[in-house]
């Protein structure tokens, strides 16, 4: 027969007391606590902003909403809103990337101070972001004068544009990979180089196949953060139609003019492609998961 050890006896009682305020209400089908202020969170903050643009979005005729999402000015607003900011994104995970891995794998002076600075963009309002940028990248600005006498114009352009999204998205690639690496053995590694590997070798096969998935997420939300930025872009850009006008700017332009169901519809679209490319990339997740297991 056995008998139940002192420990066991005494961590009973408090695990079922644990068990009691945790699941309180779940008996009979009931909805728990914590669900209950998840859900209704969740309801407030997400689901009940969206359905009430779906259904402002709806207002308008299926003939009348897809002469507006399909409009030659929409159609331009999408290219240069979701393309650039794709792009922005894929450049962030590489050298987002490479900067978690110094960030981690080198001590240098200063170190603490440039860590520092990778939540700068977070802080600083997104309208000096893009005064600052725009000065910056300006044809007379220290970095523009550079590029100006070989014919490279960059603010108040689609490049400008392009600059603004990588800035503001660059911390969400760098703090997604930075923890992953921090809790990687590097013992993996040098087992690696002692069987001949070499250092491409050890990042390709080694390191790379566990990072991928959170450099998939850093992706998936810098994107994200670009897609919706407005701030920093309305100032960098010249808002000129089929050339560097973005779709909240457009947005914006459609509510001054009064067009809410314009605007909506607009919103609504960039809604679903949004979510449509963040899907995309949690089955990707999901498939690299699976792969690697």
């Amino acid at each position: 027969m056995t008998v139940p050890s002192p420990a066991t006896n005494a961590q009973s009682p408090i695990a079922n007391i644990k068990r009691a305020i945790l699941f309180k209400g779940c008996a009979n089908g009931k909805i728990t606590l914590p669900w209950g202020i998840t859900i209704g969170y969740l309801s407030l903050m997400l689901f009940l902003p969206v359905t009430a643009l779906l259904l402002k979005a709806s207002t308008a005729s299926p003939s009348e909403f897809w002469k507006i999402a399909t409009s030659p000015i929409a159609l331009s607003a999408y290219d240069v809103t979701f393309v650039t900011a794709l792009i922005s994104a894929l450049i962030n995970g590489i050298f987002g990337t490479l900067i978690a891995w110094v960030l981690v794998r080198y001590d240098f002076p200063l170190k603490r101070i440039v860590d520092a600075a990778v939540d700068l963009p977070f802080a600083l309002p997104t309208s000096v972001a893009g005064l600052t940028i725009a000065t910056v990248y300006s044809d007379n600005g220290w970095i523009g004068s550079l590029f100006a006498p070989f014919g490279i114009k960059i603010s108040f352009t689609r490049l400008g544009v392009g600059i603004a999204m990588i800035f503001i998205s660059l911390p969400f690639i760098v703090r997604t990979v930075q923890p992953v690496l921090h809790e990687m053995e590097k013992d993996i590694e040098e087992a690696a180089w002692c069987l001949g590997a070499s250092q491409f070798q050890t990042f390709w096969r080694v390191v790379l196949p566990p990072l991928f998935p959170s450099i998939l997420t850093g992706v998936a939300l810098g994107f994200s953060r670009a897609v919706g930025e407005y701030g920093s872009t309305v100032i960098v850009a010249s808002n000129v139609p089929f050339k560097d006008l973005i779709a909240p700017v457009l947005i914006f332009q459609r509510l001054e003019q009064y067009d809410y169901a314009g605007a909506t519809v607009i919103g609504t679209v960039m809604l679903v492609i949004s979510l449509a490319m963040l899907f995309t990339i949690n089955v990707l997740q999901a498939w690299r998961r699976r792969y690697d297991g």
